[in-house]
């Protein structure tokens, strides 16, 4: 039986972006006390955070969107390992080209940080009037705060798009977001009622 501990291991030796303890912990707990059973994730990797949250209740759903072969093919193994297969569903394809009909609880977005206006827009027809965005990586490791400490464009380009996101979220008539210093920062929008 793999653990938990064991995709954690492998993540921080070949440099696989994994949720921080502290920020799947506040998912983990957002998921059970809001009684979640239908999560869309975009963004996969390794299948460690699906499999986090399938963890939480045995009638959790999770749908999740890949791009990349490798890190879907070892999420499909990692999550057939836990026994999870009929929880979690991955889709190998360019969240952009995904289509889905079906409407979420909590749609999680943890992929290409230059692209989480679009993902939001694209994806807030999915989302149940009751459900919420739950956004990661919003503090960037600390640089969305002090942007004159990086010396690469790079990430300086990704920096820039994660403040357009939040003053996205900010200024977002239809969603409320309230923004947590939680894991590497944590955005929870709600629909305006």
């Amino acid at each position: 039986m793999v653990r938990i501990s064991e995709l954690e291991e492998y993540a921080s030796k070949n440099n696989v972006p994994i949720m921080l303890p502290d920020g799947i912990e506040f998912l983990c707990n957002y998921i059970k006390e809001n009684n979640v059973k239908t999560i869309l994730e975009i963004g996969t990797a390794i299948g460690y955070s699906a499999i986090k949250m399938a963890l939480v209740d045995k009638n959790i759903k999770v749908i999740t969107i890949e791009r990349d072969s490798e890190r879907y093919n070892m999420a499909i193994q990692n999550i057939k390992d836990f026994g999870l297969e009929n929880q979690i569903t991955v889709i190998l394809d360019d969240a952009f080209n995904v289509d889905l009909t079906q409407s979420f609880d909590l749609i999680f977005i943890d992929a290409a940080k230059s692209q989480y206006i679009k993902f939001f827009e694209k994806f807030k027809v999915n989302l149940k009037k009751t459900g919420v965005f739950i956004s990661d990586n919003l503090d960037f490791h600390g640089l969305v705060k002090s942007e004159e400490i990086i010396e690469s464009r790079n990430v300086r380009g990704i920096v820039r798009k994660l403040r357009n996101y939040i003053e996205f979220l900010e200024n977002n008539k239809e969603f409320k977001t309230t923004f947590y210093s939680i894991g590497d920062g944590i955005g929870v929008s709600k629909w305006q009622s």
